[in-house]
């Protein structure tokens, strides 16, 4: 494991090893967002894969999938996909009901998967819109995640 510095001044944690007898390089992450403990423990991580006999960089590419996988069943993405397909009621009530989503749940469960989020996570999120005073919000909220 080493340090690459590039011509810009970008520096990257980076580590080189064979399979298969080929060459290959594995990015563990920028400095300084990856500080030196966390690149030796990822590092630790790709030897073990490479012990395996699996590829460090199959590895990475495989989780770097399968956390897109999880953001496409996030919460945001599915109500937003709902609020596409269950047609026009009327232009003023979708937006009030998307700006409802927006700015009341989307922060608080919005990257969760769906299937992740339970119902004292909501209730959370509820209780937050209710602490404003915001009392009929908080109930039109929870009518729009119960669809």
């Amino acid at each position: 494991m080493y340090l690459f510095v590039k011509r810009n001044g970008t520096k990257a944690w980076r580590f080189n090893y064979r399979i298969n007898g080929k060459q290959k390089t594995l990015t563990i992450g920028i400095y300084p967002d990856i500080s030196l403990k966390a690149a030796r423990d990822k590092h630790k991580e790709a030897r073990k894969n490479l012990a395996n006999g699996i590829d460090p960089n199959a590895a990475k590419q495989a989780q770097k999938a399968a956390d897109q996988g999880a953001f496409a069943n996030s919460f945001e993405v599915v109500a937003l996909e709902w609020l596409q397909k269950r047609g026009a009621k009327s232009k003023g009530g979708d937006k009030r009901l998307n700006r409802l989503l927006q700015k009341n749940l989307f922060p608080y469960i919005g990257k969760r998967p769906i299937s992740k989020i339970t119902s004292p996570d909501l209730l959370k999120a509820l209780r937050r819109i209710e602490s404003r005073g915001a009392v009929n919000t908080a109930h039109r909220a929870k009518q729009a995640a119960g669809h």
